[in-house]
């Protein structure tokens, strides 16, 4: 019996609904060391903004008992230079071509749409970052509020034809209020969750881990909370989810497409393990195999109490 793990994300067809989540897999060029990357559904760039950003200062990682934290503020070159210099690469890679967008005003995100939307046919979605929690401002601010959502959302989707995935943050009252405001300004999916905000102390200093204080805490303790917010959107929406947090094995993404995902994106594990994409792809296709089943019938099938 066949294989079947190919998914769709609206009008964006994956060969898998494995995505490497954006930030912990640059462009693509250092893990292309250790396997084919076109095995992949795709690729989410780094976080690019208008301009060069060098990112925060002091320790920017902390390992935690059941995750990480991380403040690394939108390291970046800049979406010049990444048209220039990275574009062309990814666009090689033979998996699906996602660019993260990240800004600090509603200019700088339609500055980034008019740069990046003449390369269309290099790219098959923008992945909009409202979520970063380890930026002094900007992506946040924007994704805690539905009608600032609503706003930037429209106002991208007047400037581009290309799919629009909004990346939300968890750290809000309701998530489907804000998940509601990216598909009524035009959203074609939304990317839930991005990292929860966390701190870590070190008792001998008595100071923050992190030199910003607090970061965005990923890995597999924040799954549940994905999850559960992955099921509360697909109740209300009509557009597709694509579901990350904590991801670890196929079990954890056939977790998150019964929840009601469509696809998935996988972040610290990869950063723990290189390859564990690779071993996920092929336990998803020995699933689909021995089930029957393809990977995309699973989506929205939880049954709840």
């Amino acid at each position: 019996m066949s294989s079947d793990i190919s998914v769709k994300v609206g009008s964006v067809e994956l060969k898998s609904p494995i995505i490497l989540a954006s930030g912990t897999c640059n462009f693509g060029h250092e893990l292309s060391e250790y396997y084919d990357l076109s095995i992949l559904g795709g690729l989410s760039s780094k976080g690019l903004t208008i301009k060069p950003r060098v990112g925060n200062e002091g320790v920017r990682v902390a390992e935690t008992a059941a995750g990480m934290l991380n403040s690394v503020g939108l390291q970046n070159p800049g979406v010049d230079y990444f048209i220039e210099h990275d574009l062309d690469y990814m666009d090689s890679l033979g998996c699906g071509r996602i660019i993260n967008v990240a800004g600090h005003s509603f200019d700088d995100y339609v500055a980034m749409i008019e740069k990046l939307d003449p390369h269309k046919d290099k790219i098959d979605a923008l992945e909009i970052n409202l979520s970063c929690p380890n930026v002094k401002a900007g992506c946040m601010s924007i994704g805690s509020d539905p009608e600032q959502i609503k706003l930037i959302v429209s106002a991208l989707r007047e400037r581009t034809d290309l799919p629009l995935w909004i990346k939300l943050t968890p750290n809000v009252t309701d998530i489907k209020t804000m998940a509601l405001a990216a598909q009524e300004g035009g959203a074609d999916a939304v990317v839930l969750i991005n990292t929860l905000l966390g701190m870590a102390v070190d008792i001998r200093t008595r100071r923050p881990v992190l030199r910003n204080n607090t970061g965005g805490y990923s890995g597999p303790a924040v799954k549940p909370v994905a999850i559960r917010m992955v099921s509360e959107c697909y109740q209300v929406l009509d557009i597709p989810i694509i579901g990350c947090g904590g991801i670890s094995n196929y079990e954890d993404v056939l977790e998150f497409m019964i929840a009601g995902a469509s696809a998935v994106e996988i972040g610290t594990a990869s950063l723990v393990h290189p390859t564990c994409p690779v071993d996920i792809t092929e336990d998803l296709k020995k699933w689909s195999e021995v089930s029957g089943e393809s990977l995309s019938s699973l989506t929205g099938t939880l049954k709840l109490w």
